[in-house]
Parts: C-alpha cells; sequence; structure tokens
C-alpha cells in the first residue's frame, strides 16, 4: 500500500506539472488530430474501408503520439538534478516508476477521449454504442503502453538522441499488444458480439500489462540507476 500511495503522489505531481505546462498533451493531442484529420481527406475512406483499418489506425496514432508523452516523464527530472534527488529521496525506485507510468497512462487515456471524439465525427463512426467494452480494450491496452513507455523512458533519458532512440526501443516490443488492442477494437466497432476466440486477445492484452507491470517494478533499482 505505501508503494502504491507513493506512486499516485508521482503522478499527482507529474500531471500537476503537465497542467500548467500542458507541453506533452498540447503536442501529441495535435499529432493525433492531425493524422487523423488528414488520413480522412487525403483517403476518404469507404465503409468497407474503415472496417478494415479503423482499429490500425487508431493504434498506431495511439502509440506514436504516445512517444511524446514518454519522452517527458523522466526529461523533464533532468532540470537542477530532480532525478537524482528523486532517486535519493525515502521514495522507492518502484514507486517512481509506477508513478510515471500512472501519470502516461491518464494523459493517454485523455488523449485517445479526444481523438475518439474526433474519429467519430469525421469517419462517422457511432463507437458510443459500445463504448464499455471499448474502454475496457483501451485501458488494458493503454496501461501496457504507459509501463513500457515509462520503463525505457528512465532507461533512455539520459541518452542525447532520446527521442529517437525510445520509439526505436519500445515499438518492437508493443507488437504483440498493439495487434491485441487493434484487433479487439475491430471486433467491438464493428461486430455484435466477442466470440470466445476473439476473447483471446483480451488474455494477451491482460498476460502483458501483468508480465511488464511485474517487470518494471522488479527491476525499477537496475532500470533508475543506470
Amino acid at each position: 500500500m505505501r508503494t502504491i500511495g507513493q506512486a499516485l503522489a508521482v503522478a499527482r505531481k507529474d500531471l500537476a506539472v503537465e497542467l500548467r505546462t500542458k507541453e506533452s498533451f498540447n503536442a501529441a493531442g495535435a499529432f493525433a488530430i492531425s493524422i487523423l484529420l488528414l488520413f480522412s481527406f487525403a483517403f476518404d475512406p469507404s465503409p468497407e474501408m474503415l472496417h478494415q483499418i479503423a482499429g490500425g489506425l487508431l493504434w498506431l496514432v495511439f502509440a506514436f503520439a504516445g512517444a511524446l508523452i514518454f519522452n517527458r516523464g523522466f526529461a523533464r527530472e533532468l532540470p537542477n538534478e530532480c532525478l537524482d534527488a528523486l532517486l535519493a529521496s525515502p521514495l522507492s525506485s518502484g514507486s517512481l516508476l509506477l508513478g510515471k507510468a500512472i501519470a502516461n497512462f491518464t494523459m493517454l487515456i485523455a488523449l485517445e477521449v479526444v481523438s475518439l471524439v474526433v474519429f467519430g465525427i469525421f469517419y462517422n463512426v457511432a463507437w458510443t454504442f459500445r463504448a464499455g467494452e471499448l474502454a475496457i480494450v483501451f485501458l488494458l491496452a493503454t496501461w501496457g503502453i504507459a509501463i513500457v513507455g515509462a520503463a525505457f523512458g528512465a532507461m533512455t533519458v539520459n541518452l542525447r538522441l532520446r527521442e529517437l532512440m525510445l520509439p526505436v526501443i519500445i515499438y518492437p516490443l508493443l507488437i504483440p499488444l498493439l495487434i491485441a488492442a487493434i484487433e479487439l477494437t475491430d471486433v467491438v466497432l464493428y461486430s455484435k458480439q466477442i466470440t470466445p476466440d476473439q476473447l483471446l486477445w483480451g488474455r494477451i492484452l491482460l498476460a502483458f500489462d501483468i508480465v511488464f507491470t511485474a517487470l518494471a517494478v522488479a527491476l525499477a533499482e537496475t532500470i533508475l540507476v543506470n
């Protein structure tokens, strides 16, 4: 419980900074909305085409926009040696990493909600009819992206080319999660019900979240002290 409390304190601090500066969210939001709008006008997708690409389009946008958020998670702690002060404090390494992941997760969810509204308007997709099922998919997939982004954001924070290195490292790791999220999103948006076979993708999302969260917490000290 102490670890969770400390993690929430770190997340609140990061979100308060983000609400004041809005540097990460504005950049990621502008990127996501621009890609959705440009794709809509450039290709004018038909309902049949949209049925095939909707999930892939959404999750690729979320994944690429998320990198803009992850890059700032630990980078904002570098001035005035704030990161060293956090590591030297009684705060546990696991709590710090989880707190950064929770902040990433919250900002990504907010970005996804805004993007879904834009997607629904410009692509004429009535996603609100199955908002509950869509929310479960988004929560599971977004946490996986957030914890991986936080862990590797910490590992690359001291690299000179971290903005380039972070996407190169995390996207191959996220392939299983993104495939599962894309498949489930397409099913929820365009199918009447989820079959038992399709539930396998949900189990993949859950397993991914559990494994990478456990690894991030267990290896947090090694990840942060590099």
